[in-house]
């Protein structure tokens, strides 16, 4: 099906059509300038090594991934800036697919495939696809909700028998606890929590494990939420809207976690412009965002995806629900971080640790998260809320959570910008 000058549009993450990657290579001595439009890919294939993509293939990517990293120097991958509820919209406006392909569990009997690990965008691209093809595969989750397409929809399938991808917990490291405990301070019985995956994340998850009556509303479903609700801390009971049932757009984690999934009632895979709409999301009385960073300004600005100009993972949803909470009754946003990091010097290039609260984003930073939309910002020393605080005020109460060895250094620089006057 694949020609030459096609847009190729795989589905997201472990729903990546795997057998179709693996093979995606072959069409090389018969066709050129293909571009495949993906998101946090996670499926292997020959058509992602250097030679492949200076040759014949053209990465256009949501989500940046190592592999996409390592091909960037090529001028052949490209980041799609995006937030994730637009990201069917507004690529469909700017260019459709000539073939959409995802993952699919067996068919129903009412003839509906569902999408199984995801409908963050599948759905949206599928119905303004040229040709529609489904990798249909046993082993794939039958997760429930808004997450299927009829067979009338569909235009080919490919029986296939794999494992789906998995990946193994993050481990929270000592730091990682301590920002962790720092921002489950501030949530209490009966809120509803968006998380994402990553040592603090984890660490934020097990010291949820003894509030009661939480809700779910996430962008992706983990294995830390997973445990919540087999805990019990997490049983929606308090939830304005899909009361009792846990809500996610996509979900990434362990064999343990898709199993959870599967025929769970409980568990609803919706649509990711719905999910992520922040109108939804604000129904919700009490909604927590809780998502990580790169680096902060003393102004609030978030670079949660790039090293200056250099990309690296992506934007994701971190806008998109980081204003749905605000805007619920109640709620809040947090972003956590450690205070430093270990980067190389450009000059000698050993590693040295560096302050991730800074006087500026580097330069051609991405700023991820406004500074007009930061709300709560967390380290290992502390928590601040920057609501309606001056740019003064906002550098002195991060200075305050920043580790001690750089305050005074952060001080001076403010004066030098002319913050503090």
């Amino acid at each position: 099906m694949v020609q030459s000058g096609f847009n190729i549009t795989l589905g997201m993450a472990a729903g990546e059509p795997a057998a179709f990657c693996k093979d995606l290579h072959t069409v090389a001595d018969r066709a050129e300038d293909i571009t495949i439009t993906s998101c946090l890919n996670c499926a292997a294939g020959e058509y992602l090594t250097e030679a492949m993509v200076t040759k014949t293939f053209k990465i256009d990517s949501w989500f940046y991934t190592p592999t996409l990293r390592a091909l960037h120097h090529t001028g052949r991958v490209s980041y799609l800036p995006n937030c994730l509820r637009f990201a069917a919209k507004k690529r469909n406006a700017h260019r459709k697919a000539d073939i959409f392909i995802g993952s699919a569990c067996l068919p129903e009997p009412d003839g509906k495939f569902r999408f199984s690990l995801g409908n963050v965008y599948e759905e949206e691209i599928a119905k303004e696809a040229g040709i529609v093809i489904l990798e249909v595969n046993p082993n794939a989750p039958r997760s429930q909700g808004q997450n299927w397409l009829h067979s009338s929809d569909v235009d080919f399938i490919i029986e296939t028998d794999y494992p789906m991808f998995t990946i193994d917990e993050t481990p929270a490291t000592d730091m990682d606890r301590r920002v962790g405990q720092r921002i489950a301070d501030l949530i209490s019985d009966g809120d509803c929590i968006q998380i994402g995956v990553g040592g603090i994340p984890n660490a934020v998850c097990k010291e949820l494990e003894s509030r009661k009556n939480l809700g779910i509303h996430t962008e992706m479903m983990t294995d830390g939420i997973m445990r919540l609700m087999k805990k019990g801390a997490a049983n929606g009971s308090r939830k304005q809207v899909d009361k009792g049932k846990a809500i996610c757009a996509f979900s990434l984690g362990t064999r343990e976690l898709y199993e959870f999934m599967h025929n769970n009632p409980d568990v609803l895979v919706q649509r990711g412009c719905d999910v992520n709409d922040p109108n939804v999301i604000m129904q919700n009385d009490n909604q927590v965002s809780i998502n990580s960073t790169v680096e902060v300004d003393l102004s609030g600005q978030c670079c949660s995806e790039s090293l200056g100009t250099m990309q690296i993972s992506g934007a994701g949803g971190q806008s998109d629900t980081a204003i749905g909470a605000q805007q619920s009754k109640d709620g809040f946003s947090v972003i956590g971080l450690h205070s430093t990091a270990m980067a190389k010097d450009p000059v000698t290039g050993q590693k040295e640790r560096v302050s991730k609260i800074v006087p500026t984003l580097r330069p051609g930073a991405a700023v991820t998260l406004s500074r007009n939309d930061a709300d709560f910002i967390a380290t290992e020393y502390g928590c601040v809320s920057l609501r309606g605080l001056t740019v003064k005020e906002r550098a002195e109460s991060l200075i305050s959570i920043a580790h001690p060895e750089y305050r005074e250094e952060l001080r001076k620089a403010a004066r030098e910008l002319m913050i503090w006057i």
